[in-house]
């Protein structure tokens, strides 16, 4: 019964995500090649001083992914601030700094992590104008960003990549919001509240009273799938049936996670002239997710054999029984696999084995299939290291599509997938390492003390560097420590990665194409799909097998 359930829900995902990839792709791929712009679009460039046909530079470019992603900030800090005297404020107070500081950045970097529950702590406009707003835009910056690379592979002797504020605009209006919009309609129909109701006192049958909060959730919810930004409105996720009420809405739900990122790679055969190379990092994502799926179902179904656990049919504590196991763990893994972060279940309470795979789905970079735009521009890079590895190994130059792969682009791809295992490291190692933040860390935040107090430490730091948002809830991560590190976390692991993107897009760009020979390495067959995913598998194993063996092995294995 549980093997039928699992391949109905997967195969109805699969055909759907089939039928969307070729018209979403190509629709995406004209959205940025066109040199037509809309009315509001044209509106919008005159307000900000931006003239459309202008082309940048990749410095100029990050500068100005920069000064939006920190304009962002300081809004949503101060919408925080403030929310005493915002209208629909729900008579909340204004939000403490440390965990402003730590929110405003979270949704900036389209990590979305909360170290508070949001039906206490956030009032209506906050929500829309401050979280959903920057949803929306942090979501587009990742496209932007994909594209601008995209672009390095497409273009011959350019010295620029794009207009991030042309790029920008458009992956808002002409994808996401349409999109959402649609979504959102769909969710309500579906039985996602959508209202601006205050808190209204239920009566149960035992005589006890219930606080029951209200609010404009499914236009949030939307886009927070669609954009992979996760997060939630209520302190339960999508595991709260405000948000996430049916079987069917658990699917749909994880569609919207899956569809952006699984149609970019037929938007990057497009731009670049070829669309077998699309289907072939279609073919690599597809691999590492589906394996991850399994496992990780595999571990929660089985649980370790403990005849409790097979008694209730698997490991259903922290699982709503309106999803099960198999729902929960599809949408799970897609909200780890897409760094959307969302959560139909507890991670904290999954199998030791079922949570790993929780903290695999990060480690890989994200790239199965990764966020909406991250995840291309993550497996790309791969790509690139892929390649290199390859020509080492036939002792030749090695090239992608057309580009030579030589020491810069390396050193720029070797900075790229270092940067989050350094923050990760780092950040775990000195919370352990530092007498006074270990003491609160022990006494404070980790209510499970030996390796899985262990693990929920290293699932925070590789959520936020990942950019991902998810948790293991077991631990308090409101402190002044965390809220600080795991803030500087998020925005390093959004914007190091970003800035050394761009200059592999600049480098590439610059170049022209060299002429495909008998000794070039064919890139769009089922041997590179197989050395690309072996990159991928590789490069986590070295970097993270260590501190997974001090965490979840050990637990598993205890």
């Amino acid at each position: 019964m549980d093997a039928w359930l699992f391949l109905a829900q997967f195969a109805t995902l699969a055909v759907v995500l089939g039928l969307c990839y070729r018209p979403l792709g190509d629709y995406m791929a004209n959205t940025f090649t066109t040199r037509r712009d809309l009315g509001v679009e044209r509106g919008f460039y005159r307000l900000i001083g931006v003239k459309a046909g202008a082309e940048q530079s990749w410095p100029q470019y990050l500068r100005a992914v920069l000064a939006f992603s920190v304009v962002g900030v300081f809004f949503v800090y101060l919408l925080q601030r403030l929310q005493e005297w915002l209208p629909y404020s729900l008579g909340l107070p204004n939000v403490a700094p440390g965990l402003a500081f730590n929110t405003a950045i979270s949704f900036m970097a389209n990590t979305n992590w909360q170290s508070y529950s949001p039906e206490l702590t956030m009032g209506y406009t906050v929500q829309m104008a401050g979280l959903a707003v920057q949803n929306f835009v942090s979501g587009a910056v990742g496209i932007a960003v994909a594209v601008a690379i995209v672009r390095g592979f497409a273009l011959r002797k350019s010295g620029t990549i794009g207009n991030f504020w042309v790029d920008l605009t458009r992956a808002t209006v002409r994808i996401l919001v349409p999109i959402a919009v649609i979504s959102a309609v769909v969710l309500i129909a579906g039985g996602v509240i959508q209202n601006f109701n205050p808190v209204t006192a239920v009566h149960t049958i035992a005589g006890g009273v219930q606080n029951l909060p209200g609010g404009p959730t499914a236009s949030q919810e939307a886009i927070k799938e669609l954009g992979t930004n996760g997060g939630g409105f209520f302190n339960m996720n999508s595991a709260h049936p405000f948000e996430n009420p049916t079987a069917w809405t658990n699917l749909f739900e994880t569609f919207l996670m899956l569809l952006i990122p699984f149609a970019l790679p037929r938007t990057f055969g497009r731009m670049v002239g070829d669309n077998r190379q699309g289907y072939a990092i279609l073919a690599a994502m597809g691999v590492l997710f589906t394996a991850s799926l399994i496992a990780g179902t595999l571990f929660e179904l089985h649980g370790g054999g403990d005849s409790a656990i097979a008694a209730a049919g698997g490991a259903m504590e922290g699982k709503e029984q309106r999803l099960g196991i198999i729902g929960s763990l599809i949408f799970d893994t897609t909200g780890t696999s897409t760094s959307t972060g969302a959560v139909a279940s507890m991670h904290d309470s999954m199998t030791s084995f079922g949570g790993m795979m929780m903290l695999i789905n990060m480690m890989l970079g994200e790239v199965s299939p990764g966020g909406v735009g991250t995840g291309l521009y993550g497996m790309l890079v791969m790509a690139i290291v892929a390649v290199f590895l390859a020509g080492l190994m036939i002792g030749r130059t090695p090239e992608y599509l057309g580009k030579k792969i030589g020491a810069r682009e390396i050193k720029l791809a070797s900075l790229y997938f270092l940067t989050t295992p350094t923050l990760v490291l780092i950040g775990v190692g000195l919370s352990f390492a530092i007498p006074p933040v270990l003491h609160d860390l022990t006494h404070t935040s980790i209510w499970n003390p030996g390796q899985h107090g262990f693990s929920e430490v290293l699932y925070a730091f590789t959520s936020a560097a990942n950019n991902n948002g998810s948790a293991f809830a077991g631990i308090t991560a409101n402190t002044p420590w965390l809220n600080a590190s795991l803030g500087a976390a998020m925005f390093l692991g959004r914007l190091l990665p970003i800035a050394f993107v761009l200059a592999l897009a600049g480098s590439l760009a610059a170049q022209d194409k060299v002429p495909v020979t008998a000794g070039t390495l064919p890139t769009h067959r089922p041997q590179f799909v197989g050395l690309l995913v072996g990159t991928v598998l590789l490069v986590s194993a070295l970097t993270y097998f260590p501190v997974l063996a001090l965490g979840p092995i050990a637990e598993g294995l205890h």
